[in-house]
């Protein structure tokens, strides 16, 4: 099975909370998510007596009741020996504050990560919200999709448990020994603060988390945390990062089928948000506001929560080319933020 040059060696995917082998001694858990976005990846390690699991699913009650009952079928009567978070996002880490205590095992992950996720799923109250209500104002939100706003408050507390208050600490560079084999920890930023894939150098797999994906971009976006960041050139840079490897790395993504063409596949990475930041050019020719923007970037976002996704997309976007000189950022009397060329 091909699709855009790459090479998909397993045709089909386990069904939703079923698994299969990938490769020797790695699974393929595959759980649900309750968004257009259906599903996500989970791998499991074999990892000496036991097994070492890449990712958690979100905290809901479908997932829970699957890690009380049919997921553990999956382990063979074998024991979970600790638990990696490639990052923070509530599909990745939204568990790890359930299965750890479960299972008696540490949470490995980026520092930064930790702690985003461990502060998010506390966070809320008044300033919060006050927060996010400013920043999608200034975007040009209205009506429904403001109302959103105001009606999810902190969604990331209402989609994953916090992560346990102690935990080990991955870093991009180190190695980290798995079953007896070394895999490369690669860093990732712009889609999560400090995002961790691996890399098996002997057995050329890499675990790829969002960072790359075979069919969708990861999100790059601007949060009200951090209204001014400018996320797009860390990712830009961080796929760099996956030059270096073979282009026949079997890549186990987190969601999507698993795939060869890691190269082809970066360079489709690269293009597509090289045409994004065009149309952003195109956008700001005149005045606009973020929503004027997204309609160029975005023309079939509709339903609110894509719309506040798309929102903080096409932030980041005016972001980077306001770091470029191209565009400059105007207060308007009305209270919104509006871009055009410089």
């Amino acid at each position: 099975m091909t699709h855009a040059h790459l090479h998909y060696p397993i045709s089909a995917p386990p069904p939703l909370g079923g698994a299969q082998d990938v490769a020797p001694g790695i699974k393929w858990l595959r759980l649900p998510l309750p968004f257009k976005l259906d599903h996500i990846n989970l791998w499991l390690l074999e990892d000496g007596p036991g097994w070492t699991l890449i990712d958690t699913g979100m905290n809901n009650r479908t997932t829970r009741e699957m890690w009380d009952g049919p997921l553990l079928e999956h382990l063979d009567g074998k024991p979970i020996l600790r638990i990696l978070c490639t990052h923070m996002h509530p599909d990745h880490m939204g568990l790890a504050g359930y299965l750890a205590p479960r299972f008696g095992v540490e949470v490995w992950a980026s520092l930064a990560d930790w702690t985003f996720g461990r502060m998010l799923a506390r966070d809320g109250g008044d300033d919060f919200m006050a927060v996010h209500i400013d920043f999608f104002h200034r975007a040009g939100l209205t009506g429904a999709n403001m109302d959103l706003v105001h009606e999810r408050g902190n969604s990331y507390a209402k989609r994953a448990m916090a992560p346990p208050p102690s935990f080990r600490r991955l870093q991009g560079g180190e190695t980290l020994s798995i079953n007896g084999q070394d895999w490369r920890l690669i860093e990732g930023n712009g889609h999560a603060p400090e995002h961790i894939s691996l890399f098996n150098p002997l057995r050329n797999i890499l675990i790829s988390g969002d960072q790359v994906l075979p069919k969708i971009s990861p999100i790059v976006s601007v949060w009200p945390q951090e209204p001014m960041a400018n996320p797009l050139p860390l990712f830009m840079a961080s796929l760099d990062s996956f030059d270096p490897l073979p282009d026949d790395a079997f890549v186990l993504p987190s969601h999507g089928l698993p795939f060869t063409g890691l190269k082809t596949r970066l360079t489709q990475l690269r293009d597509h948000h090289h045409q994004r930041l065009d149309e952003t050019r195109l956008a700001t020719q005149t005045p606009a506001t973020v929503m004027d923007a997204l309609r160029v970037l975005f023309p079939r976002a509709s339903d609110p929560n894509d719309v506040l996704f798309a929102c903080t997309e096409t932030i980041a976007h005016l972001h980077h080319l306001m770091s470029l000189g191209e565009i400059r950022r105007e207060d308007g009397p009305d209270g919104l933020d509006r871009y055009v060329r410089t």
